[in-house]
């Protein structure tokens, strides 16, 4: 409910007339006040009986004979009275005794108007300054009355901030932010609640919950000076950085075109339909948002961080605001998708599509950040070895910004404005040790291949180089054996390591079969002691599983004898395997009983004897 306070008594004794208030008490009026284009035609003994400024002007004109009028009327000017006319209106009546009212709205001006005028107890007693004065504490004591006095405040601010009614006003906002609402009775946004009535006593029905962000439309009515003095006082007195945060960002929200739409911000305060703002007004904003955001990981989502940065690219804001973002989206890049990370290039120079270099000091902060938590973590690890299982999970985070590096490089590598330098510049901030898989990277080399056809055979091997292709999936290392956009030397690589895996999981295969035959025969005679209702024993389980496995190693053996026959077509020449390991920088070891002759090979089916297959493999066939 909102504070009024009435003054006076007599009835409406004012009426205006074109630009003139003229006073209705019968008497000619014998001083005429001018205030702009607003004259007032009053009489001296009200005026002098309460204002001591009034006093002294009315004084020196009667001794000068150019502001009389037939030596009967004084002519004063009032150029700078805080409030203008509407103020001093408020004043003349109060002078006359009749009738006002002080509202939230009008306090600020008749406060400052008063001081201005001298309005003291020496005049007399209950003068305009100490009514003022007394209804401008009861309204610090209400929010909605604050939060609009301090709104008056702009249009007389040298003289409020002199009456430190201002800091008054913020003082008394910061504190009822920071205490809990539901434990004091000024009212807050939002709606009050049911209440019922018991025996003509207004009462509420249920208690009104009121959630932390209460506080977050009111005083986004406020221009930016305001906003951020309030907000330093908020911080000051200890409120949780997330509710700082959030009311930054509904700030933000309300003028600035962070969803592509089109501000609202004009001078400070909400504007009209039809009014938009300048670009240098949403510059200034958004640089004092950015300067006020709590300095804390986590408390503004990495995505809204990045729709900050975007917006700051558009704006033209400051370096080091920008540069303030990108340390914060960097502290915490592994909370980013690949969406956001799409930056358009805004620069005046625009060589590719997407800002590459924002990126790239993105991942390069994020690195450093997280390196100075490994070396903690490494630290604490020295003093107790039982955490070593503890932090194993410790790579997870840039495992993720490594996945989301590739998957970038991936979507900015179609450009042909892209440099290779730049692309392998980007792909080497990753560490090798950060990419479980290296399926990503090559994923990303491969379309930058097919994007840029006039590459050297040089440029190439150094742009492969950023993988290792014992780490690519069976399904990208056969993509990448057929692949004609990769060096030679690369497909060799590939279907090198891809052999050597197949040996290690036949190898493996064949250990299982072995001991799963061993466990079968020693426990021959429990099978039938076994069986169920349904025919089911554990015996003839563990023969499907062996048949299960001889039918995997017949697969294997005809993959190992197709990549044999890619590799052949590729190379196209006479010598044998160690000719091709020799272009690897390997050497196999050479098997003295290894004929001379290949025997052709036999289909393989369901019966074909496993050590067979074995020693096909791993004697280099």
């Amino acid at each position: 409910m909102a504070f009024m306070m009435k003054l006076g008594s007599k009835p409406e004794a004012f009426r205006l007339q074109g630009h003139t208030w003229l006073c209705l008490s019968g008497l000619p009026s014998d001083v005429i006040i001018e205030i702009g284009e607003i004259s007032f035609h009053l009489h001296k003994f009200p005026l002098l009986s309460r204002s001591r400024a009034l006093e002294n002007l009315i004084g020196d004109s009667s001794d000068d004979e150019k502001k009389c009028e037939d030596l009967k009327r004084c002519i004063l000017e009032l150029r700078d009275i805080p409030g203008g006319a509407q103020a001093f209106l408020l004043v003349a009546k109060f002078c006359y005794g009749t009738k006002i009212e002080l509202t939230a709205m009008n306090v600020v001006g008749l406060r400052c108007a008063a001081e201005y005028l001298q309005m003291t107890e020496d005049c007399g007693e209950g003068n305009l300054i100490t009514q003022t004065e007394s209804f401008l504490n009861e309204v610090f004591c209400n929010w909605v009355d604050t939060i609009k006095a301090l709104e008056t405040c702009e249009e007389v601010i040298p003289y409020a901030e002199e009456l430190h009614i201002v800091s008054r006003c913020i003082n008394s906002l910061a504190m009822k932010t920071c205490a809990d609402p539901t434990l004091l009775s000024w009212p807050v946004s939002g709606n009050p609640g049911d209440t019922v009535l018991w025996n003509g006593i207004r009462t509420s029905s249920k208690p009104h919950h009121v959630s932390e962000d209460w506080w977050y439309e009111d005083v986004s009515c406020l221009s930016l000076p305001l906003y951020r003095r309030l907000i330093l006082a908020i911080g000051a007195r200890g409120m949780k950085p997330e509710r700082i945060a959030g009311s930054l960002v509904y700030y933000a929200h309300k003028y600035l075109p962070l969803s592509g739409r089109q501000s609202s911000f004009q001078n400070g305060n909400h504007a009209g339909p039809g009014s938009f703002p300048s670009e240098a007004d949403q510059r200034t904003l958004l640089e004092v948002i950015v300067e006020l955001l709590p300095n804390q990981k986590g408390v503004i989502p990495t995505k809204l961080l990045l729709r900050i940065l975007r917006t700051s690219m558009i704006l033209h804001a400051s370096l080091s605001c920008r540069e303030a973002l990108e340390k914060w989206v960097g502290a915490q890049l592994d909370n980013a998708v690949l969406e956001d990370l799409l930056i358009p290039n805004m620069g005046y120079s625009v060589e590719t599509l997407y800002d590459i270099d924002c990126v790239q000091r993105i991942v390069e902060h994020f690195m450093l950040v997280d390196r100075d938590v490994s070396d903690d973590t490494s630290s604490d690890c020295l003093l107790d070895e039982g955490q070593l299982i503890g932090d194993s999970n410790s790579l997870n985070p840039l495992t993720f910004v490594a996945n989301l590096v590739d998957s970038y490089l991936a979507e900015v590598a179609p450009d042909v404005n892209l440099k290779l330098m730049k692309f392998e510049s980007l792909a080497a901030l990753i560490p090798e040790y950060a990419r479980p898989v290296d399926d990503g990277i090559y994923r990303a080399i491969d379309i930058y291949l097919k994007a840029h056809p006039w590459l050297t055979d040089s440029e190439r091997e150094q742009l492969c180089r950023l993988m290792n292709c014992q780490k690519l999936s069976l399904e990208a290392s056969t993509h990448a054996a057929q692949n004609e956009r990769l060096p030679l030397r690369v497909i060799v690589q590939v279907l090198f390591f891809e052999q050597l895996r197949l040996r290690t999981s036949v190898a493996g295969w064949f250990f299982v079969s072995d001991n799963l035959e061993n466990s079968q025969n020693s426990s021959g005679n429990l099978v039938a002691l076994t069986r169920d209702n349904h025919g089911t024993t554990e015996g003839e389980n563990s023969i499907l599983r062996v048949d299960d496995m001889r039918e995997r190693i017949c697969e294997l053996e005809k993959e190992c004898l197709s990549m044999k026959q890619q590799v052949e077509k590729l190379v196209k020449t006479k010598g044998s395997w160690n000719n091709l390991f020799k272009m690897l920088g390997l050497r196999l070891k050479p098997n003295p009983g290894q004929p001379k002759a290949a025997k052709k090979k036999q289909p393989c089916n369901a019966k074909c004897s496993p050590p067979s297959a074995a020693k096909l493999l791993l004697n280099g066939k």
